[in-house]
């Protein structure tokens, strides 16, 4: 019998994963780059998804960010954000002032995973025909798609929310005509444009709209003052990311913790990646192991390899580099 594991909570106040959301033009971009300012934040890393302010903001009175480049694939983006939260670590591991991540925007990048999945939907024989017959013809994307596209987001996200410092996501948002069985209706309601769980995954959304003042939606807090499900946004004149994380928030980067989360695909992805970055046998051998205790060597992520497949490869990576090493080594006497 598995015996009982409990501890109680610590209460300390995890890093803040902030969704600023809101029209065009209402500053979103705008009080991203305003935090890099603040003394409070040790380096600002800049996401920049075909958004394109990344360079003008950089003008903004004391802003103090880095713009990371990338080459506008997706492997890429994903690269260069673990490269930041590996960072983040590394400041906070020194004692350093918190890193912040700014991803501007996560609708341009849901955007882009559904680009992909329409090229991916006409690509198969089926569409190409239809195509043919019919080039203005509807092409429906199927579920398998959108799971492959909700996968690599949810990969992203996995990052972002375990994220050892500050992560700033801004996305687009406006009201808009209800919907209901496929129709419109009278009613008006706000939608964030961007992945469905979105705004669910960050632990704040703050809201920008032309001639108001800014609205926390809602925050996963017991210091902000919003209970979840009872109380309405809070209007906060003059709001701004500084006073949001260590005011209200009440974020302390000397006891802020990553959240925890302890689902089985964020320990399937943990092992995949240690996979990935392995360097020696004796390091794949402790990855076994701790995949099978854990019961999910057969276990991969959507689309690609389970960590069975992901050892075997790695070793055989491996051993060839090893292999030519020595080769390499051996003098010529000829």
């Amino acid at each position: 019998m598995t015996a009982l594991k409990t501890r109680p909570p610590t209460g300390a106040v995890p890093w803040p994963l902030i969704l600023v959301e809101g029209p065009e033009k209402s500053g979103k971009s705008w009080c991203a780059a305003e935090l890099s300012a603040s003394d409070k934040v040790g380096r600002t890393l800049w996401i920049d998804v075909a958004e394109g302010a990344a360079d003008e903001y950089g003008a903004i009175p004391g802003a103090r960010y880095e713009v990371i480049d990338h080459d506008g694939t997706w492997l890429d983006i994903l690269g260069q954000v673990k490269a930041a939260r590996d960072e983040a670590k590394r400041a906070l591991d020194a004692g350093e002032k918190p890193v912040v991540l700014v991803i501007d925007s996560m609708t341009a990048e849901w955007d882009m995973l559904k680009e992909w999945v329409d090229g991916k939907a006409r690509n198969r024989k089926s569409n190409r025909a239809k195509l043919e017959r019919d080039p203005e013809a509807e092409i429906v994307i199927g579920p398998d798609l959108w799971n492959l596209a909700t996968a690599r987001h949810r990969d992203l996200m996995r990052i972002l929310m375990r994220f050892p410092g500050i992560v700033v996501m801004t996305a687009r948002g406006a009201e808009q005509v209800a919907m209901e069985n496929g129709q419109p209706t009278k009613d008006r309601t706000w939608k964030v444009d961007g992945q469905k769980t979105l705004a669910f995954d960050a632990s704040a959304w703050v809201r920008l709209q032309r001639g108001s003042q800014p609205q926390v939606i809602g925050a996963r807090s017991v210091h902000a003052g919003i209970r979840p499900g009872e109380d309405k946004a809070r209007t906060i004149p003059g709001l701004t990311l500084e006073r949001l994380v260590f005011d209200i928030l009440k974020c302390d980067p000397k006891t802020a913790k990553v959240r925890d989360f302890a689902s089985v695909q964020d320990r399937v992805a943990d092992i995949l990646e240690a996979i990935a970055q392995a360097e020696n046998r004796d390091e794949l051998t402790a990855l076994w192991r701790e995949a099978k205790d854990a019961d999910v060597l057969g276990l991969g992520m959507e689309g690609g390899p389970t960590i069975d497949e992901a050892l075997m490869s790695r070793a055989s990576a491996i051993e060839a580099a090893a292999t030519q090493s020595d080769s390499e080594a051996v003098p010529n006497h000829g």
